[in-house]
């Protein structure tokens, strides 16, 4: 068999390819895509959709965006990898930036970068960084009830939901799982032996659930008082995805944590992860305690910094907030939702007792050219690229309201049980 790439054929042929070759871990896909531009993507049937989950709040600039393939180009034509025994220029470039996104203010050089190849292995990163601070007279480590943090086995030990956890157990031990925004539960837990808390500032796979005014805050006090760190994961929620470079910042301004991880926008589409300590913790990890053939390529690091300096030049994080907002207000007005949760561009719609499952929504959206997903039975999220049209916002809330008022209307006529029987 040839090589070579097309995309030629069906979404029925190439999804029966799919099932003869590639494992069997997300089930079988939606939808193949060929092609994207913008918010826009369109599958092997020819069929466009308006891409509103943006691979999971990956593709912050959208598709095909032409600093990011410039980017790519440029530096694939000249280097495209080297191990991690040389340097680039586009390495150390985005360490530096990354320094100063994630920890503003603070002095040159007191922050330290790791570059990996997602959020998982960033978390992967924080966690042996954790294991480091802590070593034998701290082996504990808090995290929250319906955190999500990754698949490897440490972050897989991290994150809360049953369902991920239990066919890979025993998993490495010592993580204790606190109620998500309790701050008595986490100063009850908090003592000497526990070496680092790690939280999600907005709860993604929970269903965009924001941790509650002053959480973060506490957390932060409660570790500094214990001599534990404080571990914040952005991968989801960082690169302006909130309308500020890190949620953190907007949430919880004033709040210095000791590791942040990155990944998911800071590529533009390209796999990239990262984490950024600062102080003590970003000298727990020496020469040849961690590492990583990829980690750190030229070619990613390129498109990040592609991506942060688009960020940047289009004023990225105050359209993200003003859409973010204006857009949150439109969908709570929509019949069937009940709240809409989160910052920005990264939102969680909830929607009414009585509708279908937010999966039966999220699928009926698609056949009208909308994609988004369900983290919840109860809700749907939208993370879309922050290049974003008022057009295309206002065309999907349009669309949901069709499609939540055709639901209402449905259940309305349905018959009562009792008429049922009769």
């Amino acid at each position: 068999m040839s090589g070579t790439q097309s995309t030629t054929g069906s979404n029925e042929a190439w999804g029966q390819r799919y099932a003869a070759a590639v494992m069997n871990t997300f089930g079988a896909p939606q939808r193949v895509l060929v092609r994207g531009e913008g918010a826009h993507v369109t599958d092997a049937d020819g069929t466009e959709y308006t891409d509103l989950l943006a691979g999971i709040a990956v593709n912050i600039l959208g598709h095909a965006h032409p600093a990011v393939v410039a980017a790519v180009t440029e530096q694939i034509s000249t280097l495209g990898h080297v191990s991690n025994f040389f340097a680039t220029p586009a390495q150390i470039s985005l360490a530096e930036e990354l320094d100063a996104l994630v920890f503003p203010g603070t002095p040159a050089g007191s922050s330290k970068v790791f570059l990996a190849n997602s959020g998982t292995e960033a978390n992967e990163a924080a966690f042996k960084i954790a294991r480091r601070h802590g070593g034998a007279d701290r082996p504990r480590i808090l995290a929250l009830e319906n955190a999500f943090h990754g698949r490897t086995m440490g972050a897989l030990a991290l994150t809360h939901k049953a369902a991920y956890r239990e066919p890979f157990a025993p998993l490495p031990g010592g993580v204790e799982f606190l109620p998500a925004g309790d701050v008595g539960a986490l100063r009850a837990a908090m003592g000497p032996d526990v070496a680092a808390v790690v939280l999600e500032p907005i709860q993604g796979e929970a269903g965009v659930k924001p941790l509650p005014a002053g959480y973060v805050e506490a957390a932060r006090e409660a570790t500094s008082a214990a001599g534990a760190l404080l571990i914040i994961d952005e991968v989801q929620t960082g690169m302006g995805r909130t309308g500020a470079w890190m949620a953190h910042h907007l949430l919880a301004p004033g709040v210095i944590p000791d590791v942040v991880t990155l990944a998911k926008g800071l590529g533009g589409g390209m796999p990239i992860g990262a984490a950024v300590a600062t102080g003590e913790a970003a000298a727990l990890l020496g020469p040849g305690q961690h590492g990583t053939t990829f980690g750190g390529n030229p070619v990613a690091c390129a498109a990040a910094l592609a991506v942060i300096s688009t960020v940047r030049e289009e004023d990225l994080l105050q359209r993200t907030a003003d859409l973010g907002e204006r857009w949150a207000a439109a969908l709570a007005a929509v019949p069937g939702v009940t709240e809409v949760r989160g910052a920005g561009l990264l939102r969680g719609v909830a929607l009414a007792d009585g509708l279908p499952p937010a999966a039966r929504i999220a699928a009926e959206l698609m056949e009208r050219g909308f994609i988004v997903n369900a983290p919840r039975p109860d809700t749907l999220r939208l993370a879309p690229p922050l290049i974003l049209s008022d057009a295309d916002a206002d065309a999907f809330t349009a669309t949901l309201t069709d499609v939540l008022t055709e639901a209402l209307q449905t259940r309305a006529d349905a018959p009562t049980t009792q008429e049922g029987a009769a």
